[in-house]
């Protein structure tokens, strides 16, 4: 009878790592609540690094889907839940709503929600959408991240506090033009009239440029 084959170090190393690593997508976002425990005052530390599930923001502006969101969250049991307070550090990028150029930056913020337990008075008194709910021993934080990203974000995302703009005639930004630009804007009304002074005007000065030769020649 052939022996037993012997798995490799190679893939036991990586089982192992299956098995100890860090969660990928959506798990990266759950907290086990286990090691908390239900007692009141007790409380754990979570910071990690996971990835923007999806895109997070505005029309103009957003946190990318994949980028790294940085979480330095304290979690906290109490009476009715596990609070969660902290900070999140999120990159955005965009484009800016008044000369189009884009826009990236480091948008941080300050969170603070509680995950009520099943059956407790906070769950029971509150609507759906009122309080976030424990979902067995885990709670998930992406939807806090999520309503709490969009919610800071800019409508109308600016490239710097005063920035003019594009210029409504040439559409070239007018921050990088000299302060003096300018464009000679005509009345639509009053276009005809100007066409027909401009044919006046010339009409008058090849009269006088013809006076004056036929004088230069008589003397």
């Amino acid at each position: 009878m052939p022996a037993a084959s012997t798995p490799s170090s190679g893939a036991a190393s990586t089982d192992a790592r299956r098995r100890s690593g860090d969660p990928t997508g959506p798990r990266a976002w759950k907290v086990d609540l286990r090691e908390l425990g239900r007692r009141a005052g007790s409380m754990r530390e979570w910071e990690k690094t996971v990835p923007a599930l999806e895109r997070w923001g505005l029309d103009m502006i957003a946190v990318p889907e994949g980028a790294p969101v940085q979480l330095h969250l304290r979690l906290e049991s109490v009476m009715e839940g596990v609070l969660v307070s902290g900070e999140v550090e999120a990159p955005v990028t965009g484009q800016c709503a008044r000369c189009l150029e884009p826009v990236e930056d480091t948008l941080e913020l300050d969170v603070q929600e509680l995950y009520a337990y099943e059956g407790s008075t906070t769950e029971a008194t509150s609507g759906e959408d009122e309080v976030r709910r424990i979902e067995g021993d885990s709670i998930d934080l992406a939807p806090l991240v999520r309503d709490a990203v969009v919610l800071a974000l800019p409508l109308s995302p600016t490239c710097t506090p005063d920035c003019a703009g594009l210029c409504v005639d040439c559409g070239e930004r007018l921050d990088d033009l000299p302060p003096d630009h300018s464009h000679e804007v005509i009345d639509p009304r009053f276009a005809g009239l100007a066409a027909r002074l401009a044919d006046l005007t010339d009409s008058a000065d090849g009269a006088q440029q013809g006076s004056g030769s036929t004088n230069t020649e008589e003397n």
